[in-house]
């Protein structure tokens, strides 16, 4: 068992708790990181004479080695090292010797897996963000063709007023957009550079940190050695973030489910995200749409144990804190999974146009355009409602729509009724005169169109 520090003890760990301090299993995941910040650390070396040219060449030659053979699969990371950065190190010093030996001058492994830990976020923040622009690609796509598909727009899932299947999308792309927001601002404030903050004291060795930094893509180096081994921060907020995402996720599938009921028949699923039933010949199931919805809480529990798990850590650096990572990579994967087949799911899914119209058409939807249209001949508002009311008392003792009263039925419960009415409670009509900016409207959805495509064109991606 490689371990960096055995020189103190008298005796072997016993095996239980070697395993159980053990991160190897999952720290693994950012060897790519670790590797690359320590070339960082080397050349930083080398620059302040720390290291002689010699030594820099041959530990950047055994480091480059290293990864290169680990991603090649020949070099298998052995689990018998207490973690990547032993590992890494034990590799090192079987391939080259003395040299190194000197890679650790200068760093703690708190300062290192901090390091590791923050590039490894950022590698996958940028991830994130992509996927979530891929979404909001679809989203808008759905939206430039539907801006013409009438549809019942909801309160207490009961219909309230009329909408576009465009509008009703393109709450979903305002959720999304601000995510993608979320995103860049945990980046920003995450993106200083803890390497030389040492165990929690920095070191007496003339590091340049500055240079490290950059050296990284970090915009500077951390200004408090304590806070630096010590901040979770940008984890928590990561997780908080990735929550609000997955709960826009599930507020999605949650209509993708309603929608592809038998009540609702909005959409149809394609077949290659949905399942069958092992008993029922009938069925087709919305897995895909249910799993994230239910993985929605597997995220909110990364988030619960995060912050349970930092809340009583004095400074600096403590064990706990080694329970980040599993968390985290767990919540990292189920977010990027769930983005990307929700995407495909949505990308996928048949909108079913009349049957969207039919509903929003005999739900009374335009109640409130006809309590309107009296307002607009004279009638008091509080007048006009109770008048609709009556209306709509009337047709649903009938079993009819608004659209289908006569004028006679109309002009019994109120003489201003006049021929216009049924153009004035017209679904379109409805919709359209609705054309402030963020309304249903087609004039205000174009102007929300070309403001969207101008955010696609000109948002760019995360980068470093």
């Amino acid at each position: 068992m490689a371990q960096l520090w055995g020189g103190r003890f008298t005796k072997e760990t016993d095996e239980l708790v070697y395993r159980f301090n053990a991160s190897i299993g999952f720290d693994q995941r950012f060897y790519e990181q670790d590797l690359k910040g320590s070339m960082a650390h080397v050349k930083m070396l080398s620059r302040q004479g720390i290291l002689t040219e010699t030594e820099e060449e041959q530990i950047l030659a055994g480091l480059e080695g290293i990864l290169t053979d680990i991603k090649a699969g020949t070099l298998p990371i052995d689990e018998s090292c207490e973690d990547i950065h032993s590992f890494v190190e034990s590799t090192l010093i079987d391939r080259i010797g003395d040299p190194g030996k000197k890679l650790h001058t200068g760093r703690s492994r708190n300062d290192q897996v901090a390091l590791d830990m923050k590039l490894y976020i950022r590698d996958e923040i940028r991830e994130v963000d992509g996927l979530l622009k891929e979404l909001l690609g679809v989203i808008l796509t759905i939206m430039e063709e539907h801006t013409k598909t009438y549809m019942p727009g909801f309160t207490h899932l009961q219909k309230a007023q009329p909408v576009t299947l465009a509008h009703h999308l393109g709450a979903y792309f305002e959720m999304f957009k601000r995510d993608r927001q979320r995103m860049g601002d945990i980046y920003k404030r995450m993106n200083f550079c803890p390497l030389g903050a040492g165990a929690l004291a920095g070191t007496t060795y003339p590091l340049d940190r500055e240079y490290t930094a950059e050296l990284l893509g970090f915009d500077g180096p951390t200004l408090n050695s304590m806070d630096s081994v010590s901040d979770r921060d940008y984890l928590i907020e990561m997780l908080a973030a990735f929550s609000t995402i997955m709960m826009h996720l599930s507020r999605f599938s949650e209509e993708m489910i309603l929608w592809n009921s038998n009540e609702y028949q909005f959409i149809e699923l394609d077949d290659a995200y949905s399942t069958g039933s092992s008993i029922m010949p009938q069925k087709k199931n919305p897995d895909i749409a249910e799993l994230v919805r239910g993985k929605t809480g597997r995220v909110y529990g990364a988030l619960m144990s995060m912050l349970t798990t930092m809340k009583g850590i004095p400074l600096a650096y403590n064990k706990d804190m080694q329970e980040d990572k599993e968390l985290v990579f767990d919540a990292i994967d189920t977010v990027k999974g769930c983005i990307s087949l929700f995407g495909g799911m949505l990308a996928t899914t048949r909108f079913r146009i009349e049957v969207m119209e039919k509903s929003a058409a005999h739900g009374f939807t335009n109640a409130t355009d006809a309590a309107d249209y009296l307002v607009n001949h004279g009638v008091p508002f509080r007048d006009a409602h109770g008048i609709v009311g009556r209306l709509v008392l009337t047709c649903i003792e009938k079993g009819i729509a608004l659209d289908d009263l006569s004028l006679a039925e109309y002009q019994q419960i109120s003489p201003v009724f006049e021929e216009d009415i049924y153009e004035a409670i017209r679904i379109r009509t409805c919709v359209n005169k609705r054309n402030i900016i963020g309304a249903p409207g087609e004039e205000a959805m174009q102007e929300v169109l070309r403001i969207n495509r101008r955010y696609m064109e000109e948002q760019e991606e995360i980068t470093e």
